[in-house]
């Protein structure tokens, strides 16, 4: 029987399983359980700096209120966004004031690493400042080292490789001008009626417009679906749920030459799923529990 070829193990918004999403102590401990990539998601604030955040809103993760594009750095440095899910941090891991991410924490983190470290960065979007989140991200990404040819980051021996995602198929056509094809990512999922429900009540929307909401984001996904099939972008990024039901999609996307990437790879059934279909790279919540199985 032929051996399988591993799966490179990315941690979903750090190690967030054990700790809170995209704070300090989740991407160190995500690190440390082995993880070849972090996977962050970015939002621009009110003053135009890059925080590692995944909701457009602050309820739900820290104890202030409002929309984090709304709110200046300062004001988010301010926030608790650790005690939501873990009261007491390990010291190791910092203090609950050091919690809240910049992209420029994280950058300094992984080159810090001492080991190659693979960065995926998912741009958040709809965005009320458009095509300034890829702007500020793209230069950031310069003033520390980044080869727009490569997408590589050379830190002494170590390397970090930085890709793109986005559930926005405009975004990652902006994007295209100056990264590699081969590190844009097109995410999508299947569209579920809970999923129509959420975006009403993030948008504040009536339900008289249910169905032109959902016919928005089943758009969506079918334009960045074509974007893979176009070989516009190398990497789709499906969700778990979305990688069950088209496996002859994924097969043939690996056998044209594009990456997989899946996400959200939580149980060991259905990275082991996965990986029998030639997913090459899985996002997870827990990041040393896939390790650990996919290295026996």
């Amino acid at each position: 029987m032929p051996r399988r070829r591993r799966a490179r193990v990315f941690a979903h918004r750090g190690a967030s399983a054990l700790f809170p999403e995209h704070t300090r102590a989740a991407y160190l401990r995500a690190l440390e359980d082995g993880a070849e990539g972090l996977e962050i998601d970015l939002h621009l604030t009110r003053d135009g700096e890059l925080v590692c955040f995944h909701d457009a809103t602050l309820e739900r993760t820290t104890d202030g209120t409002g929309a984090a594009a709304d709110t200046t750095l300062a004001q988010l440095r301010r926030l608790d966004v650790s005690s939501w899910k873990t009261p007491r941090l390990p010291a190791c891991y910092g203090t609950r004031a050091q919690q809240l991410m910049t992209l420029q924490d994280v950058l300094e983190l992984v080159c810090a690493a001492g080991r190659d470290v693979r960065l995926a960065i998912e741009l958040k979007h709809p965005s009320p400042y458009g095509h300034a989140l890829e702007d500020r991200t793209l230069k950031v990404l310069l003033a520390a080292g980044w080869d727009p040819e490569t997408s590589r980051i050379e830190v002494g021996d170590h390397t970090v490789r930085v890709s793109f995602m986005s559930f926005d198929p405009a975004s990652l056509r902006y994007l295209s001008e100056l990264v590699p094809t081969d590190k844009l990512c097109a995410l999508f999922a299947r569209v579920e009626e809970a999923d129509i429900s959420a975006r009403l009540a993030r948008l504040r929307f009536s339900a008289a417009v249910r169905p032109l909401v959902g016919a928005v984001m089943r758009r969506a996904v079918k334009e960045s679906e074509a974007l893979v099939w176009n070989r516009q972008v190398g990497m789709a990024g499906p969700g778990i749920s979305y990688a069950r039901q088209h496996r002859a999609e994924l097969k043939a996307w690996i056998a044209r030459g594009s990456r997989l990437r899946v996400w959200t790879v939580d149980t060991l059934a259905d990275a082991d799923l996965m990986v029998d279909l030639g997913v090459q790279e899985l996002t997870t919540n827990h990041p040393g529990r896939l390790v650990q199985h996919l290295s026996r």
